[in-house]
């Protein structure tokens, strides 16, 4: 069972016009509440892939028992930490002609260190249960920073995979706890860590120190453009095709659903990072947030391309000798 770990979550109030006309009145053709926030993602893209997985989170106030029942009738599955603060609430405004999508964030919801704590009590026995734990997204608050590299912590103790997607000035605490995986994109990276990554020669580096810390697999990723993975010390370019994006919302959280789905399969390394960058891929050119089916990703694989840099790694040929 896969563990899914967010600590801010977001409930979305989803607005749909024909179009938008800036400083005038506008009245939307539909409107509806979405779970969203970077694990809860994750979990709604495992579940596509039939994955059993549980997302612990925070809620509080009458945007959480919303949030709540969005995530029952997902059939997501979820435990919480409650929180005397409402759940932070965004609204999204969708505009059909142009696909042109714009989000207003509300203010982050305050967790108390009472809360804080209890959430990570609770965060000890759920990663003992799991066998891969996703900590994902943003902290809200200065009481909630150091949760993720507490729980990298306790995964490192009972010998659990971690995989860390997260930014913020928390970040470089959680690299010093050595998650196996990590996955950023190059601006959470620049923006958190106060560095420059332009030339490949800098994204390589980056990764090569990321490896020299003790994180196993590292994905560097970069919207659109080719991007930079690592195996241990093995170093890879992964080109990916062109495509119309829509949406790009939570591409990320597919990718790395993408990751964990290879490591709790043990598929083969080269395999799964094609599987989770077709995810990706497949949805940018949707609406739908990590509601990616096996036939919308599978088309996309044979277009994503592996291409080893530096040192190579050896291929053994483990065939029995008659």
């Amino acid at each position: 069972m896969i563990l899914t770990v967010t600590l801010n979550p977001l409930l979305e109030r989803r607005l749909i016009f024909s179009s938008v006309e800036l400083g005038k009145n506008n009245k939307c053709v539909k409107e509806y509440f979405a779970a969203g926030g970077k694990g809860i993602n994750v979990s709604r893209q495992l579940n596509f892939l039939n994955v059993q997985n549980l997302a612990f989170t925070f809620l509080g106030g009458n945007n959480g028992k919303i949030l709540r029942s969005i995530l029952t009738e997902e059939k997501i599955n979820f435990t919480v930490q409650s929180t005397k603060s409402e759940t932070r609430l965004a609204n999204v405004i969708i505009e059909e002609k142009t696909n042109r999508i714009t989000t207003f964030f509300g203010l982050n919801s305050k967790v108390s260190k009472e809360e804080a704590t209890e959430f990570k009590n609770k965060l000890d026995k759920l990663i003992q249960n799991c066998s891969i734990v996703i900590f994902s997204g943003s902290s809200p608050c200065e009481e909630t920073n150091d949760i993720f590299s507490y729980g990298i912590s306790l995964a490192n103790k009972y010998d659990k995979i971690s995989i860390l997607d997260t930014y913020g000035t928390h970040l470089s605490e959680c690299i010093k706890e050595a998650p196996t995986v990590i996955h950023n994109n190059i601006t959470e990276v620049e923006n958190s860590l106060s560095i420059k990554l332009n030339e490949e020669k800098e994204k390589i580096e980056y990764l090569k120190n990321l490896y020299n810390k003790g994180i196993k697999l590292c994905f560097l990723t970069d919207g659109e453009n080719p991007f930079y993975v690592s195996k241990f010390d093995f170093i890879y370019k992964v080109n990916i095709p062109n495509v119309n994006v829509i949406d790009p919302t939570g591409s990320g959280d597919a990718f790395t659903a993408g990751i964990a789905y290879g490591l709790e399969n043990s598929l083969v390394f080269d395999e799964f990072v094609k599987i989770a960058t077709a995810l990706g891929i497949a949805n940018a050119v949707k609406l739908d947030t990590c509601k990616v089916t096996k036939d919308e990703y599978e088309k996309y694989l044979n277009q994503i391309l592996l291409e080893p840099i530096g040192k190579k790694m050896k291929i053994l040929d483990d065939t029995p000798k008659y």
